[in-house]
């Protein structure tokens, strides 16, 4: 029978429609291939295709924009928001607007077209990590920025325009409402009862083990309890750390090793399916309190949303998490190399 499900957070109602699909093979998806056709601007001698890069790691003697590094930020082509000027906010009668101030960046992952994130060592996952922490750290100097999302779209289905591996950072001037709703669940938990809501979640589903999809010292793998997509993973810190770019190294280094975990798992169980995920951390000038944990959450791209979803803010998922974490969990990944 289908089920009506709360998101704990958020408030989000999901339904879980268990007459709908259940298994992975039940789902008809188009399965991600590199083919490497074609012209790439990400690729090693292509650097001059690219505005100049803001960041690059591995590169030992060679210039700016030039072959030789392992991971490469630029900003991207055909940014969402502007870089250059003043937000200029004003009302218009009952309106509101500012101008389209923001920093759009592209991480370029690896300089190997053929390889995915979840191919890489995970030294090399560390390093797009670090990527992703030096960027938002130095976008923090910016007074005009409130938020910095980072996110992939791996595959086209997914929304990528390009093959070649790479994920995305976006400084905005406000705060996202998705984030904002999560933001004020945790805030209003905190005050009833003066803890984490994402701690005693990792309490509890430790403590379970029926959602738990993997772990290792420092982080935890879960499917939520509400999900709104089938084999929707949560990746958390297990202490609380309630900011992405205020860790110690050792924190990337596990994490680097849990992310490949996941995709690993993920295209074991769904034969290299399309992806999105997305960082979700505190907002600028608010990177330290006791009520918010920053999170990784990974959703493959299995269902599509629809007229009901977009007329009611109800999602249905087909697949129970905790059959969507038992799959994961039981797939054959120990001959996948580090």
């Amino acid at each position: 029978m289908p089920e009506l499900r709360k998101d704990p957070i958020t408030g989000r109602w999901v339904i879980i429609s268990t007459d709908r699909a259940k298994r992975p093979s039940d789902f008809v998806r188009e399965r991600v291939t590199i083919e490497g056709k074609g012209f790439c601007p990400f690729c090693y001698g292509n650097e001059s295709k690219t505005p100049p890069e803001i960041l690059a790691y591995g590169r030992n003697g060679g210039g700016r924009n030039t072959s030789g590094w392992t991971v490469r930020v630029v900003p991207n082509k055909f940014p969402a928001l502007g870089i250059e000027g003043d937000l200029d906010r004003e009302g218009e009668g009952m309106f509101d607007h500012m101008n389209g101030v923001g920093a759009h960046e592209v991480i370029i992952e690896t300089p190997d077209h053929q390889s995915t994130l979840a191919m890489l060592s995970h030294r090399a996952i560390e390093d797009v990590l670090c990527a992703y922490r030096d960027r938002v750290l130095d976008l923090k100097n910016d007074k005009r920025f409130r938020y910095a999302l980072i996110f992939k779209n791996h595959g086209d289905a997914a929304g990528a325009s390009l093959e070649h591996s790479h994920s995305q950072l976006i400084a905005l001037p406000i705060v996202p409402k998705r984030v904002l709703e999560e933001i004020e669940g945790a805030r209003h938990y905190y005050r009833e009862k003066e803890r984490c809501i994402f701690c005693d979640i990792i309490r509890q589903e430790s403590e379970s083990r029926v959602r738990v999809i993997g772990e290792n010292d420092l982080f935890i793998t879960v499917a939520p309890y509400a999900p709104r997509f089938p084999f929707e993973m949560w990746l958390m810190p297990k202490q609380h750390f309630s900011s992405f770019e205020n860790n110690q190294t050792p924190v990337y280094a596990n994490l680097a090793k849990a992310l490949k975990d996941n995709l690993v798992r993920m295209d074991a169980v769904l034969d290299h399916p399309a992806y999105n995920f997305m960082l979700h951390t505190s907002p600028i000038g608010e990177e330290v309190n006791e009520y918010y944990h920053w999170h990784i959450e990974i959703m493959p791209k299995l269902t599509k949303v629809a007229g009901f979803e977009w007329g009611t803010g109800f999602y249905i998922c087909p697949t129970p998490p905790e059959e969507s974490a038992r799959f994961l969990r039981e797939a054959n990944v120990s001959a996948t190399p580090a």
